[in-house]
C-alpha cells in the first residue's frame, strides 16, 4: 500500500496502523478507538484514542471526500509520547495532541473501523525514527585475531627476508665452490636473484605459521558452544515450554567478558503482574493477619483468603487476607467506601464485558489495573465508561457519575485527579498520587491523619511495596463553573499550553482531605534479586532502562535490591532544561568526588579526571544510585553533558533511567560502548527494546508477554531473567576460557612446528629444503594435532558449573581480558619458538656425537627428520594434556588416538609393503635405541620448564581459580 502524507485511510479491527495518522472518526461513540501499543512501548494493555468532536461524525465516505482540513505540526521526531499540532478547518483552529494520533506499529483493537489522515509516513514515522541500524557484531577476540594474523604475516615476511639475505650471502661466499658439482643455470647468474627466489620458496615453506585453518576451527568451537547453550536443561522453562536458544555462533566467548548489562523492567525483571496487598484508610491499616494473641502472622499459600461471595461480580483470582476491611465496607463506613469509590473512579482503565458479569479491565499500567480490581472485589465495580460518564455498581446499586474533567498524570505532577458529579448532584474531586505530592496539598484538618498515614507508608515501603496516597475534595457549583471556563480557554491555547494547564490543575488541587494510602506488590520474576546480587558480585554493572514512570522504576529497584535504604544517597535527575540537568549532575558528582576535585566551571579537572578517576571509581567505598528521567536524559545525552553523565553513572552502583524512548535506550548503550571500551549486553522482551538489543555488543531477548520482536532481533533468548546468570557465569565464562586456551595452544603448536624450518635453513645453505617429509607436513595439522585441540576447546572447564555460580568473582578475568591478549600471544609464541629451537638443536647435537649400534654415523637427513617429527608430535600431545583441566572420554580418544594414528602411519610408511612405494633411509633409525633416547630427552627438556613455571605460579601466586580447584 503506497501511503502518502495527506491521504485519508480506513483501518479495520486487528489491523496494524501503517503510518502516523490523525484519528478523524471511528465506529465507536464519540470518535473513540482502542489501540494496542506493544510494538512501541512494550505495554500490552489497550489505550484509548479519541477524535476531535468536530470530525467524529465524518463516518460517511461522502463527508470524508469534502474534508479539506490542513494540519500544521512539529517536524518528524522520535518522541512517542508527545505530538503538537493544529488543525485548520472551516475557519477554526483545533489543538492536536498525542491522544488524537494513531502511531505506526499500533494495532486497532475492539473497534470495527476508523478513518484517519496520514501525518507522517515511511521513515518519518515515530516508530522508524526510533529504529536503530543493524550492525554486524564481532567479538574483541575476532578483532585481536585479525591483528595477530597480520603480525604473523609480517613475521613470516621478516623470516623470508632474513633467509633470503642468508642465501644471497651463502651463494656469494660459499656457493661458488659448488659450481662444478651444481652448475648455475643462465637464469641464476646472480646471487641476488637466487636470494629472491629463495625468499618466495621460504614464504611457501613457512606459510604454516600463518594460521588460516584457525578461523575454521574457531567457528567449529563456537558452533559447539552454541549447541551447549541450546541443550542446557537448566535454562529450560517448563511453564512456557521455552528452551534457551543461541541465534548466533559468533559471540559466545564475549558472554564471558560482559561489564555492563542494560535491562528493560516490565516483563524482563517483573512478571508484569501486580497485586493489591495492603492499605491505610482513615489511620487504620488493613492487609495483615493476626492470631488470637494479636501477633502478626506470616501470610502463606495456606492462609485463609477473604470470602467475596457476597459480590457476584468479584474477580475470582483476587486474594486478600484481612477480613476486617470487608466488614468495614459492609458496615458502610464512609471513609472505607469513599476510599474504594475513588479507586473505581480515578483511573484511565477501559472495561470490556465479554459476557454478563464477566469483566475484563484494560489498564494502561498494571498498578492501575490492580487498584480497580481491588475496588471491584470490595463492592465498587467499575462497569462502563464514555467520554462524559463513568458507571459503577456500588454494593449492588448502579451509579452513574458525570465525568467533568480528567487532570492527567505526568512526571512533574506525580498525581492524577478526576472531577465528577455524583448521582446526588454534588461535584467531587478525587486525587491519587505520590504521598509527598498529596501531603503538600492537604487541608490543615487532615494533619493528624497525614502523620499516621505517613508512618503506615514507611512500613509499606520497607516491605518493598509500591504506595500511593488518596485524597478528595468537595467543589461548589459556582467555583467549578469559573474554573471550567479557565480550563476551556487554556485548552485551546497553542503556546505554553502545558504550563498553563499545570497551573490551573494546581489551583483546584489545593485543600484536599486525606482518605488513606494503597500498597501494591509488584511481582518480580522468580530469582531476579538473587540473579542481580550474583551478577554484581561478578563486577557486572546493571542499568535499568524503562519506559515506566520514575516512582514505578524506583519501586522495582527497591524490590530487586538494586536500590536499598542503607545506600548513602540516591540521586534523582529530573531537570526540565539543560541548565537544570547540568547543575543536578554537577551537584551529584560533587557529593561523590568531593568539591576539591571539581572546578568552578563544573568540569572535572583534566589532570585529575584522566589519571585518577578510573582508579577512584574502583576505590569508592560508599554506595550511590542514580535515577534519571527521560526528559532529563535527553539533555544529558547532548555532547557537552554526556561525559559528565557517564562519569557520574559509573561512580554509582545502580543506574535507573525511566520514561525513556526506544531510541534513548540505544543512545545510552552506545554512550557506554563508545567511551568505556567495555562489553555491553542488553536484555529486553518488547519491540521497544529492539534498538537497544541491536546496539549492544550482545542482545538477549526474553520470550514473555510482549510478542517475539525482541527475541527475533536478539543474539540469545530464553524465558526468564534468572537464566542470564547461568548464560554469563557458566556458558559465557567457559566459552571465553576455552577459546583463550585454544588460541594460545594453537599459536604455540604452529610456531613449534614451522620454525624448525627456519633453524634448519642456517645448516642447509638456505636452500629452502624442508626438514619434514611432505606427508608429515600435510597430515600434521589435519590428522595428528587437529582433534585434541578441538576437544579441549569444546569440553575443557577449569571449574564446574556449580562452582562457577558459587564464586562469581571467577568471572572477572574475562572482563579484564587476562586469559588471552597481546601479552599472552607473545608468551605462547615465545614458548613455541623455544620449543622449535630445542626440537632442532637437541637432536642435531645428539646426532653429531651419537653412533648407531653398528658403529656408523647418523648421517642421513631423513632419520633426522623422523626424529624431530616424532618428538614434535609427542611434545605437543603432552603439552595439550598438561593444558587440559577437564578430561572426558572424547579428550582421551582424540589425544591417544592421534598418537596411535601417527605411529601407525609412521610404521606403515617404513614397513616392507609400503617401503618400495615410499623409499626412505629413515627405516633403520626407528630400531635404534639412541634415537628413542634422543626423543625422550628432547620431550623432557621441552616440557619441563613450562611445567616448573606453572607449578611455581600456582604455589606462589595462586589465582581464585587455583584456590577453587
Amino acid at each position: 500500500m503506497n501511503v502518502r502524507v495527506g491521504d485519508i485511510i480506513k483501518l479495520e479491527n486487528n489491523q496494524f496502523v501503517a503510518a502516523d495518522i490523525l484519528l478523524l472518526c471511528s465506529s465507536e461513540p464519540y470518535g473513540l478507538c482502542y489501540v494496542e501499543t506493544a510494538e512501541l512501548d512494550g505495554e500490552t494493555n489497550l489505550k484509548v484514542r479519541q477524535a476531535l468532536s468536530m470530525t467524529s461524525d465524518l463516518g460517511d465516505v461522502s463527508k470524508l471526500m469534502d474534508f479539506d482540513g490542513e494540519v500544521i505540526c512539529e517536524p518528524p521526531n522520535n518522541k512517542l509520547d508527545k505530538f503538537t499540532g493544529t488543525l485548520h478547518w472551516r475557519d477554526n483552529k483545533y489543538s492536536l495532541d498525542n491522544e488524537k494520533m494513531l502511531l505506526r506499529g499500533c494495532i486497532l483493537r475492539n473497534t470495527e473501523w476508523c478513518f484517519g489522515m496520514v501525518i507522517f509516513a515511511g521513515l518519518q514515522t515515530k516508530l522508524m525514527q526510533n529504529c536503530g541500524r543493524t550492525k554486524f557484531k564481532r567479538t574483541s577476540i575476532d578483532k585481536l585475531m585479525n591483528t595477530l594474523v597480520l603480525w604473523i604475516f609480517a613475521f613470516l615476511i621478516c623470516m623470508g627476508v632474513i633467509l633470503a639475505i642468508g642465501n644471497t650471502i651463502w651463494e656469494t661466499c660459499v656457493g661458488r665452490k659448488f659450481e662444478l658439482f651444481l652448475p648455475w643455470d643462465e637464469f641464476q647468474s646472480s646471487a641476488v636473484f637466487s636470494g629472491f627466489l629463495t625468499f618466495w620458496s621460504y614464504i611457501i615453506i613457512l606459510n604454516t605459521v600463518v594460521p588460516i585453518s584457525l578461523y575454521v576451527s574457531v567457528e567449529v568451537l563456537r558452533l559447539g558452544h552454541s549447541f551447549f547453550i541450546n541443550w542446557d536443561r537448566k535454562m529450560y522453562h517448563n511453564q512456557s515450554d521455552m528452551p534457551a536458544e543461541a541465534h548466533t555462533t559468533t559471540l559466545n566467548e564475549e558472554l564471558g567478558q560482559v561489564e555492563f548489562i542494560f535491562s528493560d523492567k516490565t516483563g524482563t525483571l517483573t512478571q508484569n503482574i501486580m497485586v493489591f496487598s495492603k492499605c491505610s484508610i482513615n489511620g487504620q491499616t488493613y492487609g495483615d493477619v493476626y492470631d488470637e494473641f494479636n501477633q502478626k502472622v506470616e501470610i502463606t499459600e495456606k492462609t485463609t483468603c477473604v470470602d467475596f461471595s457476597f459480590n457476584p461480580l468479584c474477580d475470582k483470582a483476587f486474594k486478600f487476607y484481612d477480613c476486617s476491611l470487608v466488614e468495614a465496607v459492609k458496615q458502610q463506613e464512609s471513609a472505607a467506601q469513599d476510599f474504594f469509590r475513588l479507586l473505581a473512579l480515578c483511573h484511565t482503565v477501559m472495561p470490556e464485558e465479554k459476557s454478563e458479569g464477566n469483566l475484563v479491565y484494560q489498564a494502561q499500567s498494571p498498578d492501575e489495573g490492580a487498584l480497580v480490581t481491588a475496588a471491584r472485589n470490595f463492592g465498587f465495580i467499575f462497569r462502563a465508561r464514555t467520554p462524559e460518564t463513568i458507571t459503577l455498581c456500588e454494593m449492588g446499586r448502579a451509579a452513574t457519575y458525570e465525568l467533568l474533567a480528567i487532570l492527567d498524570f505526568n512526571n512533574v505532577r506525580k498525581r492524577m485527579s478526576v472531577i465528577v458529579r455524583n448521582p446526588q448532584g454534588q461535584i467531587k474531586l478525587y486525587c491519587k498520587g505520590a504521598d509527598t505530592i498529596i501531603f503538600d496539598r492537604l487541608d490543615p484538618s487532615s494533619e493528624d491523619l497525614m502523620y499516621a498515614t505517613s508512618e503506615h507508608l514507611s512500613e509499606f515501603a520497607g516491605e518493598g511495596l509500591r504506595t500511593l496516597a488518596l485524597a478528595h475534595k468537595d467543589l461548589s457549583e459556582e467555583y467549578y463553573q469559573v474554573w471550567q471556563k479557565k480550563l476551556h480557554y487554556v485548552s485551546t491555547v497553542i503556546e505554553n499550553r502545558e504550563e498553563q494547564l499545570a497551573a490551573l490543575y494546581e489551583e483546584i488541587e489545593q485543600g484536599m482531605k486525606l482518605l488513606g494510602a494503597t500498597a501494591i506488590e509488584d511481582k518480580l520474576q522468580e530469582g531476579v534479586p538473587e540473579t542481580i546480587a550474583c551478577l554484581n558480585l561478578a563486577n557486572i554493572k546493571i542499568w535499568v532502562l524503562t519506559g515506566d514512570k520514575l516512582e514505578t522504576a524506583m519501586s522495582i529497584g527497591y524490590s530487586c535490591n538494586m536500590l536499598r535504604d542503607d545506600m548513602d544517597e540516591v540521586f534523582v535527575i529530573s531537570g526540565l532544561t539543560q541548565l537544570e540537568v547540568q547543575q543536578q549532575l554537577r551537584k551529584a558528582k560533587e557529593n561523590i568526588l568531593g568539591l576539591n576535585r571539581v572546578s568552578s566551571t563544573g568540569d572535572v579537572e583534566k589532570g585529575d579526571m584522566s589519571a585518577e578517576d578510573s582508579v577512584f571509581e574502583e576505590t569508592i567505598i560508599s554506595e550511590y544510585a542514580l535515577v534519571i528521567s527521560g526528559h532529563s536524559l535527553a539533555h544529558a545525552l547532548e555532547p557537552q553533558l554526556e561525559h559528565t553523565l557517564l562519569d557520574l553513572a559509573c561512580l554509582c552502583k545502580t543506574v535507573i533511567c525511566c520514561r525513556v524512548t526506544p531510541m534513548q535506550k540505544a543512545q545510552v548503550v552506545e554512550l557506554v560502548r563508545r567511551h568505556k571500551m567495555a562489553v555491553t549486553l542488553a536484555v529486553g522482551d518488547g519491540a521497544n527494546d529492539v534498538s537497544m538489543i541491536k546496539t549492544a555488543h550482545i542482545g538477549v531477548g526474553i520470550s514473555g508477554q510482549e510478542g517475539m520482536q525482541a527475541v527475533l532481533a536478539s543474539d540469545y533468548s530464553f524465558a526468564q531473567f534468572r537464566y542470564l546468570q547461568r548464560l554469563l557465569l557458566v556458558h559465557g565464562r567457559w566459552s571465553y576460557f576455552r577459546m583463550c586456551n585454544f588460541l594460545a595452544y594453537f599459536f604455540y603448536k604452529n610456531f613449534a612446528f614451522t620454525l624448525v624450518h627456519f633453524w634448519y635453513g642456517f645448516f642447509c645453505g638456505f636452500s629452502a629444503q624442508t626438514v619434514y617429509d611432505q606427508w608429515f607436513i600435510t597430515l600434521f595439522n589435519i590428522v595428528y594435532t587437529s582433534l585434541p585441540v578441538l576437544a579441549m576447546g569444546l569440553f575443557d572447564q577449569d571449574v564446574n558449573d556449580q562452582n562457577s555460580l558459587r564464586y562469581p568473582s571467577l568471572y572477572k578475568p574475562g572482563q579484564q581480558n587476562l586469559l588471552f591478549n597481546k601479552r599472552q600471544f607473545f608468551l605462547c609464541t615465545l614458548q613455541g619458538m623455544v620449543t622449535s629451537f630445542l626440537l632442532f638443536f637437541i637432536p642435531y647435537g645428539a646426532f653429531s656425537v651419537t653412533l648407531k649400534d653398528d658403529g656408523s654415523d647418523f648421517s642421513d637427513q631423513q632419520a633426522f627428520a623422523v626424529t624431530i617429527a616424532t618428538t614434535l608430535v609427542i611434545v605437543v600431545s603432552v603439552q595439550i594434556g598438561l593444558d587440559t583441566h577437564y578430561w572426558t572420554a572424547v579428550n582421551h580418544l582424540f589425544m591417544w588416538g592421534s598418537l596411535i594414528v601417527y605411529f601407525a602411519i609412521l610404521f606403515a610408511m617404513q614397513s616392507d609393503g609400503l617401503f618400495g612405494i615410499f623409499p626412505s633411509t629413515a627405516r633403520n633409525c626407528l630400531s635404534e635405541k639412541s634415537v628413542w633416547l634422543v626423543i625422550l630427552l628432547t620431550t623432557v627438556v621441552c616440557i619441563l620448564p613450562g611445567l616448573v613455571v606453572s607449578f611455581l605460579r600456582v604455589d606462589l601466586f595462586p589465582t581464585l581459580t587455583d584456590k577453587v580447584q
